[in-house]
Parts: structure tokens; sequence; C-alpha cells
């Protein structure tokens, strides 16, 4: 038995401010190499930690639409995002000279059809691909590192 499709609504955000919002829309990036699932990685840009693509809600755009947008904007990522999440984790927000912001992100698979060398954050970060399990030890994040872990590409809508 499968689970109903749900139409997800473009969001709203006017009024908003950027330190209200604690939710970020994430994109876990993958493709399949003879048999074997990989994880496009890439690092953020204040620390350079392995990280998802992620960012805050985009004001008339759905939460798999923002995701996208990030993995777009961050990685130079072109594909086909599931509109249904995979799951969501935890992590904090570092702020440069202010107080860490708690997030919650909700994370959306993208199937990767082709990877841009022009983008507008090409040269702020570095991206790879790696296998599950090396994406999960690289994040820091421990719910992140067991979606990245367990996903399955063959139970995404």
């Amino acid at each position: 038995m499968t689970a109903p499709k749900i139409k997800q609504l473009p969001l709203s955000v006017r009024g908003a401010h950027k330190s209200d919002v604690r939710t970020q829309f994430a994109a876990l990036c993958y493709r399949v190499v003879k048999d074997k699932i990989q994880i496009l990685v890439i690092t953020s840009r204040g620390t350079g930690r392995w990280i998802v693509p992620k960012g805050w809600p985009m004001d008339g755009k759905t939460p798999a639409e923002s995701a996208a947008t990030e993995a777009w904007e961050e990685a130079g990522v072109e594909g086909k995002v599931s509109s249904s999440p995979l799951g969501l984790y935890s992590y904090s927000k570092i702020n440069e000279g202010a107080v860490d912001l708690p997030c919650v992100a909700v994370i959306y698979a993208i199937k990767v059809k082709s990877l841009s060398k022009v983008y507008p954050e090409a040269g702020q970060r570095l991206r790879k691909w790696v296998s599950r399990k090396q994406a999960a030890k690289l994040v820091d994040e421990p719910e992140l590192a067991r979606i990245l872990k367990d996903f399955d590409p063959r139970l995404v809508a």
C-alpha cells in the first residue's frame, strides 16, 4: 500500500524575518553509477564542514522547490526533486558574532541529471560524490548521517 500523494502549496514568508524562521529545506542530491548510490556533499562557506545543500524557505515556493533551488545555488545541481520529504534533522546554525540558531531541516531527495560548472556559489564551496556510508561519516549531524546512510532511491516517491 502506498501513501497518498499530498500536493504541496507554496509558502508565504512575507512579514517574517530570517532570524524568526527556524525551519530550513535541504537536498539529498544523488545519482546511481554502476548500481552504486552516490551522494553529493558540499562544504559550508563559513566553517568548511561537509554538509548537504540547504536554506531558508522561499516566498512563493514549495518546500521541495526551495530545496531544489538551494541545490542549484550551492552545488550547481540540476535534477528531479521528490515532492515527499525523506525526513528531518536538527542542527545549530552558526552565526558569526551572534547566538547560534537552533534549526530543523526537512530534507528532499533530488536525482541529479547534471552538475553545472557555473552556478551562483561556484568557487565558494567544494563538492564531491561519495558513498552513502562516506557521506554519513563526513557530516556532523547524527540525524542527517542516519538519513544519508539509510537512503534508498527505490523508496523515493
